[in-house]
């Protein structure tokens, strides 16, 4: 079964960041992870310290994914959003989402299996 991660970077509308916040946590999460092949979610918050300045996004949202009819999972996304299988919000500015889809192309490696003395200058 091919596994994927599926990348959202949103942000509240103005002065909803509470009610987008309870929303996505409470209600939003569940509603993807009943989406069959949605198998595991993740939000985060920019954090204050980046190493760029340009950052549209205030919050990143990480679905794993493991399927073999990624585009059947992702049509019954779509099919259930604004259903009562999937209660949007207006806490959540729809107009500026960002999406994407990975699939991996190496194993995950940890910092330990990789340790190595700094290299000299």
């Amino acid at each position: 079964m091919a596994k994927y991660t599926f990348v959202v970077l949103t942000n509240p509308t103005s002065g909803k960041e509470a009610e987008y916040n309870e929303w996505y946590n409470r209600q939003h999460i569940p509603d993807v992870l009943n989406v069959p092949g949605f198998v595991r979610a993740q939000r985060f918050k920019l954090a204050d310290a980046q190493m760029g300045k340009n950052n549209p996004y205030k919050y990143l949202a990480l679905y794993e994914i493991e399927t073999g009819d990624l585009a059947g999972a992702l049509a019954e996304l779509k099919a259930r959003t604004g259903t009562a299988d999937m209660i949007m919000s207006d806490a959540i500015d729809l107009k500026n989402v960002a999406s994407h889809l990975f699939t991996p192309v190496a194993e995950l490696v940890e910092a330990k299996d990789v340790r190595r003395p700094k290299r000299a200058a």
